[in-house]
């Protein structure tokens, strides 16, 4: 009985062992897989952009490292198999790099705020069913996640770009920019900024606000 209870074991030990191998070159071959794709459109992408004109500033990464850096936080993804970053573009024309780069920047950071607002809206509008909201507050709610665009987008902080770029555009500069977000970190920025608004605007009590914003 003691000899079979320890092959038994002996073999159990041997599945854990060989589920956690294949999990790992699983894990491995993905990445690899993520890698493999990024490169190849980084490199299509990059010769477009330099055959139509466009150009990266001195001593910054070549063109297609950074496409391909901005390509692998795209097709990154979490743990549940979802996108793990936001992604967005901005770009501006002006007489000046530098002023052309910020309107470029704060566009970019505008389409983030905008891409939070929209998914967390949706989860937001469940958690209304679900909460048995009246209808006024119910209203309230939606006006104020609705109008947090701005809001979100002055709380998102630094963002680094993961591509810039810039084209000549006779004496004018065009600048394009894109940028990757954390989607968890959006997520607890977007809860912050609409749990502060909803305590300003509404009257729904603290229990309710924090189950509302469960998720």
């Amino acid at each position: 009985m003691k000899t079979t209870l320890k092959l038994f074991f002996a073999f159990l030990m041997v599945c854990i062992a060989f589920n956690n191998l294949s999990a790992q070159q699983t894990e491995k071959e993905l990445k690899k897989d993520v890698a493999s794709r990024a490169i190849k459109s980084a490199r299509k992408e990059a010769r477009k952009y330099v055959k139509d004109g466009y150009y990266v500033a001195p001593g910054s990464p070549l063109m297609d490292k950074q496409l391909e850096r901005a390509w692998m936080r795209q097709l990154e993804t979490n743990d549940k198999n979802e996108s793990k970053y936001i992604m967005a573009s901005g770009n501006s024309i002006g007489e000046t790099q530098t002023a052309a780069k910020m309107q470029a920047m704060e566009t970019a950071k505008l389409e983030l705020a905008g891409q939070i607002n929209t998914q967390v809206a949706a989860l937001i509008e469940n958690s209304i069913a679900n909460q048995q909201l009246n209808n006024e507050d119910a209203a309230s709610v939606t006006k104020t996640v609705a109008a947090s665009k701005n809001l979100i987008a002055q709380e998102l902080g630094q963002v680094i770009p993961m591509l810039e770029m810039y084209k000549k555009m006779g004496k004018n500069i065009e600048v394009n920019v894109r940028l990757a977000y954390n989607m968890a970190t959006a997520f607890d920025v977007a809860k912050r900024v609409i749990r502060k608004s909803l305590e300003e605007e509404t009257k729904i009590a603290h229990e309710k606000l924090e189950k509302l914003l469960k998720f």
